[in-house]
């Protein structure tokens, strides 16, 4: 399936029609899921595979194997993309799913199930940029144009993926209603050692203090640029061109410093106080 020009407009969004299909997206609406499961949710660009590689090693108590042996995509797959169906129906136990989707496409069947959702959020100054660079490479995204119109699509929620603002306040207004962990992926580049503990303690999986740490270890930004399961090398140049850039590109906090122009930081602030004036989550912005 390649559709790389192609573009799928379900439930008000536009996605890459490369990874899903209309067939997909009914296919994650209706999805049951296990008691077992664990849902990672995540708009794009917000440390997504990093709780991937996090999970497969809590899940297999620090054996590195499936995660240096198998693309992340199979082993924690996203819940809307095309391929998601045949990978899972031989899984039974102790799923690990992903998804970008709103919470308006999940909530009816999540909410039939006490699956375990995890929400990674993280500054959105540092999605904008890692967004725009990652459009750059992925062949299945339109192009971005310049910084600055690729801002300002994003601030009007007219990006692949829908609006951030809706994406992150929708989920955690209806967070009560899920077995729900919040962190950040400010938390995870501060204390990693601290937040696989307290992933542990909310998957109810606890491990011993040497398992943590080759945890830690294993999902250090360095270690996964490097490691071909996650940082999708084997993905062919025609869908993602590698020459353009790389997937795992600094793994900062901050970077938004080297991008952003005071008047398009203001214009940003003034949007963000605008849509999230009504939203108490604390963002760190820079470590």
């Amino acid at each position: 399936m390649a559709n790389l020009d192609v573009t799928l407009h379900y439930s008000g969004i536009n996605f890459p029609g490369h990874l899903h299909s209309e067939q997909s997206m009914r296919f994650a609406e209706e999805f049951k899921f296990h008691e077992t499961d664990t849902l990672i949710v995540t708009y794009p660009k917000s440390g997504t595979t990093w709780m991937q590689e996090i999970l497969t090693l809590i899940y297999s108590d620090g054996n590195q194997t499936p995660a240096k042996t198998i693309p992340n995509w199979i082993r924690t797959p996203w819940i809307e993309h095309y391929y998601c169906e045949d990978i899972l129906q031989d899984k039974l136990d102790h799923r690990i799913i992903t998804t970008h989707l709103p919470y308006h496409m999940l909530s009816k069947s999540l909410k039939q199930s006490n699956a375990k959702v995890i929400y990674i959020a993280r500054n959105p100054m540092d999605i904008i940029v890692s967004f725009y660079h990652f459009h750059k490479i992925a062949n299945f995204l339109p192009e971005p144009g310049t910084f600055e119109e690729f801002l300002e699509n994003f601030l009007l929620g007219e990006v692949h993926f829908g609006s951030w603002f809706e994406h992150i306040k929708d989920w955690l207004s209806h967070r009560e209603e899920f077995n729900f962990l919040f962190i950040t992926y400010e938390e995870l580049k501060k204390d990693l050692q601290y937040s696989v503990k307290k992933i542990c303690n909310f998957l109810e999986r606890p491990l011993l203090p040497e398992t943590i740490d080759t945890i830690v270890q294993h999902c250090n930004f360095t270690n996964m640029k490097d490691n071909q399961m996650t940082n999708y090398t084997l993905v062919p140049n025609e869908i993602m061109d590698h020459r353009r850039g790389k997937f795992m590109r600094k793994g900062t906090v901050g970077d938004w410093k080297e991008h952003f122009t005071d008047e398009q930081k203001q214009r940003f602030e003034k949007m963000f106080q605008d849509k999230m004036s009504d939203c108490n989550i604390q963002f760190t912005w820079t470590l």
